[in-house]
C-alpha cells in the first residue's frame, strides 16, 4: 500500500471527505441485516448491540486506538530484522492529539473512526441470540485495542506489512487500499472466535448433528440492508484509496469496481442456490452480496473491471458453500454468515488482488505474508482474548433467556410488543 499524500489537494480532500461521511451506511446496513437474519424475538437485541459496538469501538480507538495504529512516516516501534528496520505498532499522543492538525491528519482520523466501528459491528453477527450485551462491550474493547489497533499499523500505518514492497521489493506491499482484511477479514476472525467460543444456539443441530433450518425472520431487512452497505462501501473504498495517495482519476475507478464486485457475486449466488435448491435463496443472496462489496477492497482501485467481476463471480459462489461447511463439518452456529462472508471473502479478495490487478509481478507474494500475518495473529488474538473473557464469565446468556429471546431477557419488552413472537416451550 502506497505512503499517503503529506496533504492532499483541495479537489481530493473534498471527495475523501464526502465519501468518508458514507461510511456509517456499511455499519447501518449491516446491523439492518444481523437484525433481519435473526429471530423476531432479538431484533432490539441485535440493533442496540451495535449501537453498543460502535460506541465503545470508537471510544477505545479514540483512547488508544488511534496512537498505536498511526499513520505511515510517523513515530512507532521498530524492530530489526533482515537487516532492515520494520514497524510493529504505533506510539503516538493517545486521546486522538494532533488529529486536527491538518485536512489530510482529519480525514484519517475519521476514516479510521469509522473503519474500526465497521470491522466492531461484523462479529455481532456470529454471536446473535445468545450473546450477552455486557460481554459484547468487552469483546470489543479487547478487539480495538489489541486486535485491529495492531494489524492496522501493520498494514495502513506505516508497519512492516506497508514495507514489503520497500524492504523486500515485494510489489508495492501488502495491498488494501479498501480494507479486505485490515476492516473485513479481522472482524471475519474475530467473529469465527466468537462463535466457536458462545457455541451453537439452543436447537441449532439435531442429535445425530445436522443443523436444523432457522430462517430470517424479516427479509426486507436484509435485502434493505445490502442497499446501506453498498452505499458505505463505495464510500469507503473511494476514500481509503485517495488517503493512499491514489490518483483522483485512478480511485474514482473504486465504485466502479466494488460495485461490478457486488453484482457478479450477488448473481452468482442467485444461480448457485437455484441449481442446488431449487429456488434464489434471498438470505444467500444477501450474504453474496456483501461478500462481492468485502472481496472487491482490497485492490478496488487498481483491479480492472473484468478483474473486479471475476472476484465477485467468485466470492459469491464461495460464501454458498463456505457457509454450508462450516455448519456441516465444523458445526459452527453463524446466523448471520458472518465468517464466509467478511473472513472468508476478505481473504479471498486479498490474494486475488496480488492477481488480478495493476500491479507488479510480486505483488502475489506481498498478499501471502499478509494472509499469514491475518491467520497468524488475528484469530489466535481474538479467540485467546475472548476464552479470557469467558473464563471470568460466561459471554453466552442462560438457556431460558435464549428460549424467551433477548429483547425480554436483557432490555425488558419485544421489538414488535403488538404481535405474537415465536417462543419455544
Amino acid at each position: 500500500m502506497r505512503a499517503p499524500a503529506a496533504v492532499l489537494p483541495d479537489a481530493a480532500a473534498a471527495l475523501a471527505f464526502a465519501c468518508v461521511l458514507l461510511m456509517p451506511c456499511a455499519i447501518a446496513g449491516l446491523a439492518l441485516m444481523g437484525a433481519g437474519l435473526g429471530r423476531s424475538r432479538n431484533v432490539a437485541h441485535a440493533l442496540l448491540s451495535a449501537l453498543c459496538a460502535v460506541s465503545v469501538a470508537g471510544a477505545v480507538y479514540f483512547a488508544v486506538g488511534a496512537a498505536w495504529q498511526g499513520a505511515p512516516g510517523e513515530s512507532e516501534v521498530q524492530w530489526w530484522a533482515f537487516g532492515r528496520y520494520w514497524g510493529w505498532i504505533g506510539c503516538q499522543r493517545i486521546l486522538m492529539q494532533g488529529a486536527g492538525s491538518g485536512v489530510t491528519s482529519a480525514l484519517w482520523a475519521i476514516y479510521g473512526m469509522f473503519a474500526v466501528c465497521l470491522a466492531a459491528v461484523i462479529p455481532l453477527g456470529a454471536g446473535a441470540e445468545r450473546w450477552r450485551l455486557g460481554a459484547c462491550c468487552g469483546s470489543t474493547a479487547c478487539f480495538v485495542a489489541f486486535v485491529y489497533a495492531p494489524f492496522a499499523h501493520w498494514t495502513w500505518g506505516g508497519g512492516f506489512l506497508s514495507q514489503l514492497g520497500t524492504n523486500f521489493h515485494l510489489g508495492q506491499g501488502f495491498l488494501d487500499t479498501g480494507g479486505a482484511g485490515t476492516v473485513q477479514a479481522t472482524g471475519g476472525l474475530a467473529a469465527l472466535a466468537i462463535a466457536w467460543i458462545l457455541g451453537p444456539r439452543r436447537g441449532k443441530f439435531h442429535e445425530d448433528g445436522t443443523p436444523a433450518a432457522m430462517p430470517a425472520h424479516n427479509a426486507a431487512f436484509v435485502l434493505a440492508g445490502c442497499f446501506l452497505a453498498w452505499l458505505g462501501y463505495l464510500g469507503m473504498n473511494t476514500a481509503g484509496a485517495l488517503l493512499a495517495g491514489v490518483p483522483v482519476g485512478r480511485a474514482a475507478m473504486a465504485p466502479l469496481n466494488v460495485t461490478l464486485g457486488a453484482g457478479a457475486a450477488l448473481l452468482a449466488a442467485a444461480v448457485v442456490t437455484r441449481a442446488r435448491y431449487r429456488v434464489v435463496d434471498a438470505s444467500l443472496c444477501a450474504n453474496g452480496w456483501v461478500a462481492g462489496l468485502a472481496a472487491s477492497s482490497a485492490g478496488s482501485a487498481a483491479a480492472p473491471p473484468a478483474g473486479s467481476v471475476i472476484v465477485g463471480l467468485a466470492a459469491g459462489v464461495l460464501v454458498i458453500f463456505s457457509v454450508e461447511w462450516l455448519e456441516l463439518r465444523l458445526k459452527i452456529d453463524d446466523p448471520a454468515g458472518a465468517v464466509s462472508v467478511h473472513a472468508i471473502g476478505g481473504i479471498w479478495g486479498l490474494l486475488a488482488a496480488g492477481v488480478l490487478a495493476n500491479t507488479p509481478p510480486e505483488q502475489w507474494l506481498a498478499q501471502v505474508v499478509g494472509i499469514g500475518g491475518l491467520l497468524g495473529f488475528v484469530f489466535p488474538a481474538a479467540y485467546g482474548f475472548n476464552w479470557l473473557l469467558d473464563r471470568r464469565k460466561s459471554q453466552r446468556v442462560p438457556p431460558d433467556a435464549e428460549r424467551r429471546g433477548l429483547d425480554l431477557h436483557e432490555l425488558g419488552a419485544g421489538a414488535y410488543p403488538d404481535f405474537m413472537t415465536h417462543e419455544e416451550f
